[in-house]
């Protein structure tokens, strides 16, 4: 249950970022495949976005499946401290994501975001990046 309360709250902060920004933000049923949020700015409402929100309640690797191909939503943001009263996000493309994961070397041969990948400058708070 505390998972899926951290997940609400990190997209639920994702929508009130984007909403003061601008933009319209419909959120998606939680768990279905695909983008957890689709926004459009205000004088664009073709200019649609999928966005994936990933939460956590403290810093730690994104995991992200064995197979990157499956991956879609075009941005991600990742919430860190989605529980705490101010929360950081961060703001990645697809392309970015796929490029700075790291793979296990056991048996499962899972894929994970290392957060060194994502608490990176350029991402932190960079709203401004979505098109």
């Amino acid at each position: 249950m505390r998972n899926q309360m951290t997940g609400n709250a990190g997209l639920f902060h994702i929508a009130w970022e984007l909403t003061r920004r601008g933009w319209n933000v419909m959120p998606t049923v939680r768990n279905a495949r695909g983008a957890d949020l689709y926004a459009a700015p205000l004088d664009d409402e073709e200019a649609v976005i999928p966005i994936q929100s990933k939460a956590l309640s403290r810093r730690a690797a994104v995991p992200l499946g064995t197979d990157l191909s499956r991956l879609r939503s075009r941005w991600w943001v990742i919430t860190l401290g989605a529980n705490d009263d101010d929360p950081t996000c961060f703001v990645l493309s697809l392309e970015e994501v796929k490029d700075l994961s790291t793979q296990d070397k056991g048996k499962g041969r899972a894929y994970w975001l290392e957060a060194k990948n994502y608490e990176k400058p350029e991402f932190r708070e960079a709203w401004h990046r979505l098109v």
